[in-house]
């Protein structure tokens, strides 16, 4: 009997939004970064957990973000066990492209996600005062740490690059009874209370997964997807292992794993 399946989504933040990414450090340690939640919301009451939608002041980032971002609120999808004061493992998706590929995963499949993120150093200080790259935005990157003499794993890529950095294992996938509509929004409730996309008004999400919390969350370190040369080159578990060619701008689409694929690449993250 074939074994788990797995599929790769890109997520969190960006140099569109909210105008950063996420960092990456020399030993392949990071920090996830939600994007800005683009939808209008509930208000309080009114979602089937009673919680304000979190803003980037309320992250638990290791920098300090813009004074003007402190209060925007964020997309906390998708939401890990412990990581910015999650309790479950869940995912929602109102996007065609990435929603139907989703719909396929089956109980013990691998839903994993990537982010591109940009190397500093450990002690970077945040992206600057009032919009990231304004006067006292920390500029220290790849070319810095280089310059200095930092000591920096040699898989990661040389400035930015796309990494995975955390996954769950499927215990629930929710979608649609039939058509391109949305999940039945009491029945995401039930599975999955506390997923951002319950807070949108109207609800959209086209499916919601449902993880194992206890085999679900962010990883020690990231598992490199670009080479070690060039973020925007493909390295062969792209290339080899998942479904997606490595050419354009791969690391902006949905990437499957048959179940051989799935095993060595669960393997590769198992040794970081």
């Amino acid at each position: 009997m074939p074994g788990p399946r797995a599929l790769a989504v890109n997520v969190a933040a960006n140099t569109n939004e909210p105008g950063f990414r996420g960092s990456v450090y020399p030993d392949g340690s990071f920090a996830y970064v939600p994007i800005p939640e683009s939808a209008a919301t509930l208000p309080r009451g009114r979602a089937p957990v009673d919680e304000p939608v979190p803003t980037y002041g309320d992250l638990d980032l290791p920098f300090a973000v813009p004074e003007a971002l402190r209060e925007v609120p964020v997309h906390a999808d998708p939401e890990f066990p412990g990581v910015h004061g999650r309790e479950r493992a869940t995912y929602g998706d109102p996007h065609g492209v990435k929603a139907g590929r989703i719909a396929t995963l089956e109980p013990g499949d691998r839903l994993l996600f990537y982010a591109t993120l940009s190397l500093r150093p450990r002690d970077w200080a945040g992206p600057g005062d009032e919009r990231p790259g304004d006067a006292g935005a920390d500029d220290r990157g790849g070319a810095w740490l280089r310059e200095h003499g930092v000591a920096v794993d040699d898989d990661l890529a040389p400035d930015w690059g796309a990494y995975l950095f955390a996954g769950i294992r499927i215990e629930r996938v929710l979608s649609p009874a039939e058509g391109d509509g949305v999940v039945d929004r009491a029945a995401a409730a039930a599975a999955a209370p506390t997923n951002a996309h319950l807070k949108r008004d109207p609800f959209d999400a086209r499916v919601v997964a449902v993880g194992d919390p206890d085999a679900s969350g962010r990883f020690d370190r990231v598992v490199p997807l670009s080479a070690p040369d060039a973020g925007v080159e493909a390295n062969p578990i792209v290339t080899d292992l998942s479904s997606d060619s490595g050419k354009g701008p791969w690391w902006r689409r949905p990437m499957g794993f048959d179940a051989a694929a799935t095993a060595e690449l669960l393997a590769q993250i198992d040794r970081v």
